[in-house]
């Protein structure tokens, strides 16, 4: 409980899903928060409901971060409101699905613009801050496809795959400095994820809550784990790529990811 009271939890893509859950098991936890998404009315709902039930503040700050230069434009309405941010949460992320290049090319970008860009922006702004205070954390949630890569969701996998690879270098870089790094890897979950997806060829095996997702995650904080893959047997999976031959794991996932026949 001390580790999240009176905090301040900046997290992205906040008004569904496991940035939904984070939300509320933080608040259950005294943390303050910061709810960043697009949904202006849904995030002020939420956080008049989290402020009525669990007596935190709660700021809302919409926010498109597929959008050049939004990352910025949020951490400077933070310092603007006098918000010192603890505990980041980089959970906004979307996939597409299908062969590479009949997918939107401006969709891609957008989706490496999220994934990507925003992740490292807003980790880049707020880690500052945290090192001087000597303490603080960074949640960046990857997905099971960051272990391997992803035929038909090629440049999602790739994107979870940089989110894994970054924030495992910023732990070693930072596990003496008082500021704690972990990747949260989820595997197919029960939120909205597929109906943006436009389909459920992505699931593999049974969706997890997201509350399952999020427990995993904030168990995790304060032990030496820089990652966590949230599911045992999504965790066996991941390790699946250790073992195999690439060819064979990867006409595995395409097997499992492809499109329906």
């Amino acid at each position: 409980m001390k580790q999240f009271n009176q905090k301040w939890t900046l997290i992205t893509g906040a008004s569904s899903g496991i940035g939904e859950v984070f939300a509320q098991e933080l608040a259950a936890k005294g943390s303050h928060l910061i709810l960043a998404a697009r949904s202006e009315s849904k995030l002020n709902t939420f956080a008049q409901k989290l402020m009525h039930k669990y007596g935190i503040k709660a700021e809302v700050i919409v926010s498109d971060l597929s959008r050049k230069n939004a990352a910025a434009m949020l951490y400077q309405e933070c310092k603007e409101r006098g918000l010192s941010i603890d505990i980041l949460v980089n959970n906004a992320g979307f996939a597409t699905h299908g062969l590479f290049e009949e997918q939107s090319l401006e969709k891609n970008h957008d989706q490496i613009m999220l994934n990507v860009m925003a992740l490292v922006e807003l980790t880049h702004l707020c880690l500052p801050e945290m090192l001087r205070n000597k303490k603080g954390a960074v949640i960046n949630v990857a997905s099971t496809a960051a272990f391997q890569p992803d035929p038909y969701m090629a440049v999602y996998g790739a994107t979870k795959a940089f989110v894994l690879s970054f924030t495992q270098a910023l732990w070693e870089e930072n596990r003496k400095r008082g500021v704690q790094f972990l990747t949260l890897c989820p595997g197919s979950t029960e939120t909205a994820f597929f109906d943006t997806l436009g389909t459920d060829d992505g699931v593999v095996g049974k969706k997890a809550s997201p509350k399952h997702v999020v427990d995993a995650a904030l168990q995790s904080l304060g032990t030496s784990r820089s990652y966590v893959v949230a599911g045992r047997m999504n965790y066996l999976v991941s390790q699946m790529t250790r073992i195999l031959p690439k060819k064979v794991m990867l006409k595995t996932v395409s097997n499992l990811i492809g499109p329906s026949n």
